[in-house]
């Protein structure tokens, strides 16, 4: 069984309070699980929730926790929680990081321990109970045992960013969220030369578009980013987040089961998002969420 729960469902900022009360104000990290094998995507704020719940019941029931994690890209909002995921001070914890490349010389271990430096938090890496173990990859289909593959697609962020697509007995889950339609950069009308440019630009923006679409064909759970409104998106273009409208559009005839918008903007509220839902609560093919932390769906 292939399932996926929602611990954090909220981009770029952690919004608690009175007005994100039933969606849920905690950033990005959610739970996979391919039977019992855990794997978690993203260290937001989710995460803090999500080691609470693996003390009382994974290390209760086996022992230990041993998850692999998996990270979408390193911007602040994605990995704000590591630091208060409690099984990382508890002894026999193992943990495997997987994320993409960065654009620095520097590593992904490094830029991860380095919130967990004095001047940011009271623990430093290097006294913490837990093995860990990092791995940076770039596009490529990894081969976890048991007939489950995870295969990952460089997203369209300012950062190196990876969706993911989990396979297993038949089923599949992908990501696609820190991401915006890839548009054409070279788009002008001035001179010949520069209309030819524009014609490649338009062609490769295309390519590119379809090459995300491929991707996530077929699958029974796609978990999109959809942090604007299409309104909003004008004044954000080039920040690396979609509209829910384009979203909906572009997954459209790709022969998904589920699709899930996530990643809401900060500033919107529970009954805004209620509004979204509506929205779209008769369309059949693909069912369409909105993403809520709690939830668990299944593949």
């Amino acid at each position: 069984m292939l399932t996926v729960r929602f611990w954090g469902v909220r981009g770029s900022l952690p919004s608690p309070g009175p007005n994100t009360v039933i969606y849920g104000g905690n950033t990005s990290c959610l739970e996979i699980r391919a039977d019992e094998r855990l794997f978690i995507i993203d260290l937001g704020t989710g995460i803090h929730p999500l080691g609470e719940w693996l003390i009382k019941n994974d290390l209760k029931k086996k022992g230990k926790i041993k998850a692999d994690i998996f990270l979408t890209h390193t911007h602040w909002d994605h990995i704000i929680g590591f630091p208060m995921f409690n099984p990382i001070y508890v002894p026999g914890t193992e943990l495997k990081i997987t994320g993409p490349v960065s654009l620095e010389n520097e590593s992904l271990k490094a830029i991860i321990d380095n919130q967990m430096s004095h001047k940011y938090w009271p623990v430093r890496a290097d006294e913490l109970s837990a093995k860990i173990e990092y791995n940076q990859i770039k596009e490529e289909t990894l081969d976890m045992g048991d007939g489950l593959t995870i295969t990952s697609k460089f997203l369209n962020h300012p950062i190196f960013c990876l969706g993911y697509r989990f396979n297993y007995q038949g089923k599949s889950i992908a990501t696609v969220y820190d991401h915006e339609p890839f548009h054409n950069l070279f788009k002008t009308t001035e001179t010949d030369s520069d209309k030819e440019t524009d014609k490649e630009g338009e062609i490769a923006s295309a390519e590119e578009n379809e090459r995300i679409r491929q991707f996530i064909k077929g699958a029974d759970i796609v978990i999109h980013d959809a942090q604007y409104k299409q309104e909003e998106y004008s004044g954000h273009v080039g920040w690396g987040h979609c509209s829910y409208e384009n979203a909906v559009q572009t997954t459209a005839g790709l022969d998904l089961k589920k699709l899930v918008l996530f990643h809401h903007e900060p500033s919107r509220t529970d009954s805004q998002l209620e509004q979204i839902e509506k929205s779209y609560a008769k369309n059949k093919s693909p069912q369409i969420i909105i993403a809520k932390e709690g939830i668990t769906l299944t593949a």
